[in-house]
């Protein structure tokens, strides 16, 4: 995009117009996987339908909050980068245990304090920025986009659990909206370009129509306004063993967050240090203490919005603040979060693996970088971190025999990944994965 007035990409502002197209392309393409943990929660807790229509709503308008929090920043707070946050799905699990023994008041108790560790824990963290050099942040780039391939290949089927998954209309569809979306990008530049994946899917969204796959009759039901009364559900409980489990849960969030960041500052161009990091996993932790007030749940960066910044090639933070303010305004309008929310889960899978094929493809980019001719240990730290971490993809039940509290850890590709090519960085490279950062560079065998 065009710059003159010297401002860094990721710091531009773009006119009212762009920035609303561009962040509501966003809030399409991670609304899906927005709104799926707090129906997961309310089915384990018995919730009615209107309280599951109240926590979605909390949901989104906290996640609006979060994503404010992350790309504007307050004080030393918020890494100031295009990332959008979202419900973490690594606290699934433990949530679902929660909601069954003790109720949604013990889901927030847990989630308030897990919160707050992690924001005070982020210092202490984000030392560990020196044990990811190019050859770490390629490899887990890489392994982020291949885990969530899936994700967009399920969607494209029509999504797990529907009765006709894999048939060809659905299937019809997602190769309707990835081919708009191709051509767009070949045929036209600038804006319209940019907003490729919108378009694709309102192209989507027209060819699903006559097919009978859209369905707007939630949208008359659902009331104009909802407003998010913190405490809905009574005041929080706090129980050890539950704690225990949600601070295990934002430990591995903030490897995968950390993760994240990494992959967006590289498309961006900003340099990801131990101060900005700091500052992003700080605005995690009080985003995740916010969602345990306002009846949500622990925020992290979305990752499946990583790979629509290096589609678009839209680098301005102000665009994802933007889409901050649609999900708060979603959050609090409940019948235009219920349009949205008619999108077929179809549409969204064309879309999601040209976005999650170009997450792998900027990871393979930063690989690029690396010297694998004069240390050919390298090769073995990408090959068996990319292996490790794809376990949990290919074969979901491979660690079912381990303890429980591990779950949390051994289902998370991202997370085992990460650990692993940390690890073997240090293995193969000795103390060269404990210095600083310019040092990295070199020990690693970069080749500038």
């Amino acid at each position: 995009m065009a710059n003159t007035n010297h401002v860094a990409p990721v710091d531009e502002m773009l006119p009212a117009g762009k920035l609303f197209a561009y962040g509501l392309q966003h809030v399409l393409a991670m609304y899906a996987g927005a709104v799926a943990v707090p129906l997961i929660i309310a089915a384990a807790a018995g919730l009615t339908q209107a309280q599951t229509a109240f926590l979605i709503n909390a949901d989104l308008f906290t996640c609006g909050i979060a994503t404010l929090l992350q790309t504007l920043g307050i004080w030393k707070i918020g890494i100031k980068i295009p990332v959008i946050q979202g419900v973490t799905f690594a606290a699934v699990t433990p949530m679902v245990i929660m909601a069954q023994t003790g109720g949604m008041t013990l889901i927030f108790g847990s989630v308030i304090v897990a919160g707050i560790f992690t924001f005070l824990a982020a210092p202490f963290f984000s030392k560990l920025i020196r044990f990811f050099p190019p050859i770490v942040t390629g490899s887990i780039i890489t392994i982020i986009g291949v885990s969530l391939l899936p994700v967009g290949v399920n969607w494209a089927a029509g999504g797990i659990g529907n009765p006709n998954y894999g048939s060809l209309t659905y299937i019809f569809i997602s190769t309707v909206v990835l081919l708009a979306i191709l051509v767009i990008n070949k045929m036209f530049k600038g804006f319209v370009s940019h907003i490729a994946v919108l378009l694709g899917l309102g192209i989507g969204l027209i060819v699903a129509l006559p097919f009978g796959l859209v369905n707007f009759a939630d949208v008359a039901d659902a009331p104009w306004i909802g407003i998010t009364t913190p405490f809905f559900f009574g005041y929080p409980t706090f129980d050890f063993g539950a704690i225990l489990a949600m601070i295990l849960v934002m430990l591995v969030v903030m490897v995968e967050s950390t993760g994240d960041f990494l992959a967006i500052g590289e498309m961006v161009g900003k340099k990801i240090g131990e101060d900005e990091l700091t500052a992003g996993l700080r605005a995690d932790g009080l985003a995740t203490a916010l969602g345990g007030v306002f009846n949500a749940f622990p925020y992290t960066a979305f990752a499946q919005n990583v790979g629509l910044v290096g589609l678009t090639g839209v680098k301005s933070r102000f665009v994802v603040a933007t889409s901050g303010l649609i999900l708060v305004i979603l959050g609090l309008f409940p019948k235009m979060a219920t349009i949205i929310a008619s999108l077929p889960t179809a549409v969204l899978g064309g879309a999601g693996i040209a976005m999650f094929g170009i997450v792998a493809a900027s990871g393979i980019k930063t690989l690029a970088k690396v010297d694998f001719t004069h240390n050919v240990n390298n090769i073995f730290i990408v090959a068996i971190s990319i292996g490790i971490g794809l376990i949990p993809v290919v074969a979901p039940n491979f660690f079912q025999n381990f303890p429980a509290w591990s779950q949390t850890i051994m289902h998370s590709g991202i997370t085992l990944g990460s650990i692993t090519a940390i690890l073997l960085n240090a293995f193969f490279n000795g103390s060269k994965g404990a210095g600083d950062l310019n040092e990295l560079r070199e020990n690693a065998g970069i080749q500038e």
